[in-house]
């Protein structure tokens, strides 16, 4: 069956941020570890051998998937996360001074994201304060506690996953892909997103979707996911 179509709609990832990259530019990335995050734009990001990216995403893969990849291949010059401790390449990068990294509290990531999507320039949170998080940021003190400022992020580009999207734009996630996904589609000058599943206007409910097309300047369906897990745990099996 064919595709939906639209001036939103595109042909693969390629096509999508075909005259949206260039270097330098700040990318926010969704997913969280290895769930929801949009494989197909990482590897056209890849191709696209844009160098000196700062890269806004809740942590980088691993090393030899999701924006792993783009440090493999050295294209990022800047992390903005929150966790990092699975990516062994990241680790080497930034313990010899390759990699810059803007390290944050998750909910602090969360809110700064959300906040540039509302057009909240700062808020303050008590969140890291009187540690190594809150040095070179201004703080006051407010009925007797300490707060801490933090600026809201918005990107030139935002690459997000969906489990299902339609042809405006309109975008559905799936269980714990529902994580920084929504609120980058919001905090971006270009956000593109690709989905499991492009259906036609009208076949999602609109009570279900979590992302209004108005959002969303292109989308696309992706191809050939592979639902990996980056540390499979196990339980031992009791004794008989």
């Amino acid at each position: 069956m064919a595709l939906p179509t639209g001036p939103k709609v595109f042909a693969d990832a390629a096509a999508a941020l075909k005259g949206a990259v260039r270097d330098g530019m700040t990318v926010m990335s969704g997913g969280f570890g290895l769930c929801g995050i949009p494989e197909n734009l990482i590897l056209a990001l890849r191709d696209s051998a844009a160098k000196n990216l700062t890269v806004v995403s809740n942590n980088a893969g691993v090393d030899e998937a999701g924006l792993g990849l783009l440090l493999k291949t050295r294209q990022i010059r800047k992390m903005i996360s929150s966790y990092v401790g699975e990516n062994k390449e990241f680790e080497r990068q930034f313990l010899s001074g390759e990699l810059e990294l803007e390290f944050n509290p998750q909910g602090t990531l969360a809110e700064r994201i959300r906040a540039g999507g509302a057009g909240i320039w700062g808020f303050y949170t008590r969140t890291g304060a009187g540690t190594v998080v809150a040095e070179g940021k201004e703080s006051r003190v407010i009925d007797g506690e300490t707060w801490v400022l933090e600026k809201g992020i918005f990107a030139d580009l935002a690459i997000v996953k969906a489990w299902k999207g339609d042809a405006e734009g309109n975008l559905i996630y799936r269980r714990t892909a529902r994580n920084f996904n929504p609120m980058m589609a919001s905090a971006a000058k270009l956000v593109i997103a690709e989905v499991e599943e492009l259906v036609p206007i009208g076949a999602l409910d609109p009570d279900q979707i979590h992302t209004p097309g108005i959002f969303v300047q292109r989308i696309f369906q992706g191809a050939r996911y592979v639902k990996q897990i980056e540390n499979r745990t196990v339980r031992k099996r009791a004794a008989s």
